[in-house]
């Protein structure tokens, strides 16, 4: 297990950028009928909905989340209450946002922020997915599991990876995310929780470099 202080190897931060990009969709963003905000440690996440909102993306936005772990201390009312702040802050009309505060997991995310929609009496058949850089490719294979009828987009900050630890102030915590990410993108397809996405060589062999030097803190047993 490696020292939480130790500095990254050049090679730890080669590793991380493989999985950095793959998990990103890299789809082109065009207006949706809907996007939904995925709860997390990362209020980043808020913004980005907020410009896209902005910039006429969708009329109706989403935000799912209760608490996590990684989230109670820092949004202590629940992830999707503090994500609403945060985008009416940034302009976002409060009328045009729909709270989901119970998600526990993505599968939640997505189960019940279709509730939330349909019980508004709207249906809609594109969805724009905003969450962490990392979280794009897991949450695409999750919604197309559980929403197959929907189409999906995906969308996060344009930040590459050392500017994103950067933002979170804490190197360790985002590669035990980035290799917790890959693992369940890698599962989850066998437990039915998303549709499976072949994963290239040199990102299984950056996972099994990581999980050997220690970035486990992240990963389902």
């Amino acid at each position: 297990m490696r020292n939480d202080q130790q500095a990254m190897t050049e090679d730890q931060w080669h590793q991380a950028r493989l999985i950095w990009d793959y998990h990103q969709m890299r789809h082109e963003l065009r207006p949706v009928d809907v996007a939904i905000g995925l709860g997390s440690h990362d209020l980043g996440v808020a913004t980005r909905a907020a410009e896209l909102y902005r910039a006429g993306l969708f009329p109706t936005l989403v935000f799912t989340g209760g608490n996590s772990p990684t989230t109670k201390a820092r949004f202590p009312r629940g992830e999707a209450v503090h994500f609403r702040e945060h985008a009416i802050g940034l302009g976002v009309p409060a009328e045009a946002i729909l709270l989901e505060p119970n998600a526990g997991n993505t599968g939640q995310n997505i189960t019940l922020s279709r509730e939330v929609l349909a019980a508004a009496g709207m249906n809609p058949t594109t969805v724009l997915l905003v969450s962490k850089p990392y979280m794009q490719r897991r949450s695409f294979a999750t919604a197309r599991k559980l929403w197959p009828d929907v189409e999906i987009l995906c969308a996060s900050q344009p930040l590459e990876l050392d500017d994103y630890v950067k933002s979170i102030g804490d190197e360790k915590l985002v590669l035990d995310m980035l290799v917790g990410d890959l693992q369940r993108v890698i599962e989850y397809p066998t437990r039915g929780f998303a549709i499976e996405q072949e994963v290239p060589e040199d990102v299984r062999a950056a996972y099994a470099s990581l999980t050997q030097d220690g970035f486990t803190g992240r990963l389902i047993s």
